[in-house]
């Protein structure tokens, strides 16, 4: 029986190999967790060798923290535009909450020995996970002050990163994204006052 060229398979190379090797170590370590992550286990996942991984990651440590900003990058955020500040708060953070609950829930219930083995920890690692969250805040925060809904002078570099911080926290807790209600709770109930405040207005 003849081999037609859709039977035999096709050699990955350059992205699309990598692409494939991240994605398995992702499973590797969502499965199995830092600990019991092997790059054998990956080579397995990936029907390639340990040699094909180590040409291009030197150790354990620096395959999963690849595999942890492949999975950042695969799902970006974009900038809302609702039209208010509180719309795109409110929707900057669903965003976070369904693109990043589940990375943040890995990133604190599956690498523990990745703090150990590489000396860092939770704190160094929201940069990664949440540092584009920043720059849309910076966004957010610019539109409103063009659409003369805030002063530029009245939400300071903490009261910004805030909403992302309450998020993040919340998830640390309880393990699980959190709900519509919530998010709302921390915009209205903190986020927003705050902004309020720095205007001189208490209502």
């Amino acid at each position: 029986m003849s081999l037609t060229s859709d039977d035999v398979p096709q050699r990955r190379r350059g992205p699309a190999l990598e692409n494939a090797l991240l994605a398995a170590a992702w499973d590797e370590l969502n499965e199995r967790g830092y600990d019991d992550f092997t790059v054998d286990g990956v080579a397995a996942r990936a029907c390639t060798s340990r040699a094909v991984l180590y040409r291009r990651w030197p150790g354990k440590p620096e395959l999963v923290h690849a595999a942890l900003i492949a999975a950042i990058k695969k799902d970006p955020v974009t900038v809302p535009d609702t039209g208010s500040l509180r719309g795109d708060v409110i929707d900057l953070l669903r965003q976070a909450n369904s693109r990043r609950g589940h990375l943040a829930v890995t990133v604190i219930t599956r690498l523990g020995g990745f703090y150990r083995d590489t000396g860092t920890n939770l704190a160094d690692l929201r940069d990664a996970l949440e540092g584009e969250l920043g720059v849309t805040m910076d966004d957010l925060i610019a539109r409103a002050v063009a659409r003369g809904e805030i002063r530029p002078d009245q939400i300071n570099g903490r009261i910004a990163q805030l909403p992302a911080d309450l998020l993040r926290h919340d998830i640390l807790f309880t393990h699980a994204p959190l709900t519509d209600d919530a998010i709302a709770e921390i915009v209205d109930g903190v986020f927003l006052p705050l902004v309020r405040l720095g205007a001189g207005d208490n209502s």
